[in-house]
Formats: structure tokens, C-alpha cells, sequence
């Protein structure tokens, strides 16, 4: 993963995934450039998190899109991913000695800079920051558009903006972010692919 003038397209998977979204994801890779893909789903079940992998690993790379999971780190290496993204950015430093320099490590940081230099510190590839967007879900903290802006002055490590994205929240960040993660804000959509050209439209004019 590595920077570009205009944010990138980091994407989420929607947290269950049923026998439709195989053709669904093709059909938004094939239509963007996607940075990497992130297998997020809700169930802890390992059995339906590695036939989902199996899945989206197949069409990931043939699309050449490196594709991580979220918090299995067990299932990394026997699915054939490209790498892991913690929800708990505690656990970099001892990943990342385990593993090496290759495999990628992202650290979701909330919305703390400690955090995320903490991450970027241990090792990690990138940090995200997120919600984001406006959003009544959890305690209502928002990574604003300062905390992006901040980094991107301050620090080189690659920064991912996620959680709750609108059109208007993504074009702020077009300019202190590195990469827009989007998940949901496509999927929920019946045609995914038309839904990222909307939200994005900004910074691919």
C-alpha cells in the first residue's frame, strides 16, 4: 500500500456475505482501482470467516488487490492473505516481530494520534482513524478532519479514513488522507460500483 496524490480506495466487506457478493465485488473491482480489500465480517465463526476468505481471496488477487483480515491473525497465513488489520493497535509490536517486514499490519487507532504514532512505532503499515463521518452509533467521538490534516503534516505513516463516510465528509479528507475505507456506504446500495463513483466523485473528477 502506498501513497498517492488523491486518496485511494480501501474496501470493506459488508459483515455478512452471502452467495451474491462474489459477482458484486468483482463488479466494483473491475470498475476502480482498489488499494486493498478487507475481509471484516461480524461472526467470530472461523469456519465461515475462511470460506468467506477463500472467496474474496479468489477474486482479490485476481484483480492484483492485496486483501487482509480483520483480527484473525491465525488465518493469515493458512487462507493465503496478504496480511491482518487490528482493531486492537496493542498487538503490532509483537505481530510485526513475529512476521517479519512482509505480511501487511494496519491498526485501527480511533481516534487517538497517540495511538496511531504508537502503531506506526511498532510497526504497522498504516493506521485508521475513524468514525469519521457523522454517526449516533457508540460514543458519538468523530476522527474530525484535524486529526487527518495533522497527520499528513506531521507523519509519513499512511493514514486511512473510515467509518460512517458521506460524499461531503470524503471530499474534506481529499487533501490529509491516504486512503477512504468504504464498506457499508456501497454495499447497503444495489449498484455498489455507481454508489463508490458517487462518494468519490470529489477527488476523481
Amino acid at each position: 500500500m502506498t501513497m498517492t496524490e488523491t486518496p485511494q480506495i480501501y474496501l470493506v466487506t459488508p459483515p455478512e456475505i452471502d452467495a451474491a457478493f462474489a459477482d458484486r465485488l468483482s463488479a466494483v473491482l473491475d470498475a476502480r482501482d482498489i488499494a486493498c480489500l478487507r475481509l471484516d465480517l461480524a461472526t467470530r465463526d472461523e469456519d465461515r470467516v475462511m470460506r468467506a476468505g477463500d472467496l474474496c481471496r479468489e477474486i482479490a488477487h485476481r484483480f492484483d488487490v492485496p486483501i487482509v483480515v480483520s483480527d484473525h491473525v491465525a488465518l493469515v497465513q493458512s487462507l493465503g492473505l496478504d496480511g491482518v488489520h487490528l482493531t486492537d493497535p496493542r498487538l503490532t509490536r509483537k505481530l510485526r516481530t513475529d512476521w517479519g517486514p512482509d505480511p501487511i499490519i494496519g491498526a485501527f487507532c480511533g481516534t487517538s494520534r497517540h495511538d496511531g504514532m504508537a502503531a506506526g512505532e511498532a510497526g504497522a503499515d498504516y493506521v485508521a482513524f475513524g468514525p469519521a463521518g457523522p454517526t449516533p452509533l457508540g460514543s458519538g467521538e468523530r476522527a474530525d478532519p484535524e486529526l487527518f490534516q495533522w497527520w499528513s503534516e506531521m507523519i509519513e505513516l499512511p493514514v486511512v479514513a473510515e467509518g460512517a463516510l458521506d460524499a461531503d465528509t470524503i471530499a474534506t479528507l481529499a487533501q490529509s488522507t491516504d486512503f477512504i475505507a468504504l464498506g457499508e456506504e456501497i454495499w447497503s446500495s444495489d449498484d455498489p460500483a455507481a454508489e463508490l463513483a458517487r462518494l468519490t466523485a470529489a477527488f476523481t473528477a
